[in-house]
This record gives structure tokens, sequence and C-alpha cells, in this order.
């Protein structure tokens, strides 16, 4: 991953699902939101998330 902050449409095109689910995977605590402002949030070590579902496959 080039940039270390990325926009839920940004995270979304990277782990290959939709804005709804990037949302859906914060919500059940399985990838970290950053909440910048009250209209901005970010995600962020996203490649953990990746190698932790590839080590549970």
């Amino acid at each position: 991953m080039e940039k270390q902050y990325l926009r839920d449409k940004e995270a979304s095109q990277y782990l290959g699902v939709g804005k709804s689910t990037i949302w859906l995977f914060s919500k059940q605590g399985k990838i970290k939101a950053i909440k910048l402002s009250d209209r901005v949030t970010v995600w962020a070590n996203l490649d953990a998330f990746i190698a932790s579902r590839m080590a549970v496959a």
C-alpha cells in the first residue's frame, strides 16, 4: 500500500469490497476507523487486516 491513510472509497477499492462493507467492518471492530473530523474518517493498516484474513483461510 502506498498511502498510509485511505478514505472509504479508496479503502473499499483496495480491499475489493463495497463502501458499506468498510463501514460494517469498522463497526464490527475488524478494521480501525480514525475520525479526523465530523465529516472525515480514514482507515490505516489495511495490510494487517488482509494478512489476518489470509492466515485464517
